[in-house]
């Protein structure tokens, strides 16, 4: 892992709510923070954030400053966006992305 998604993985565990067991999940060459077996968030090498928004959130989401449509390998993820680093600075704005990826992982049946 790196520094980037190092600092930022040590940021989320300290925003998580008291009583909410997230499973740490090694995937996209860093940790994803996983809520009943569904991917919630995770850090990225370069400091930014993936963000599971559900399809119904996504391009609200789009409106927020610094996200941008997550593509890996060339393909776009329907249902996601990236973060970037700079958006999430400010431990508010980094804990408004949390608490919309958990509005939506909270929806899904565990797995």
């Amino acid at each position: 892992m790196s520094l980037a998604s190092d600092e930022l993985s040590d940021r989320i565990r300290a925003l998580v709510p008291p009583g909410l067991v997230l499973r740490e999940q090694k995937m996209f060459g860093a940790v994803a923070f996983m809520l009943d077996g569904n991917m919630l968030v995770a850090p990225m090498k370069d400091g930014a954030l993936l963000v599971r928004t559900g399809k119904d959130a996504q391009a609200d989401a789009l409106t927020r400053p610094g996200a941008a449509v997550m593509s890996m390998t060339g393909r776009t993820m329907s249902g996601f966006v990236e973060v970037s680093g700079d958006a999430i600075e400010d431990d508010d704005a980094l804990n408004q992305w949390l608490e919309l990826a958990l509005a939506f992982v909270r929806t899904l049946p565990p797995k």
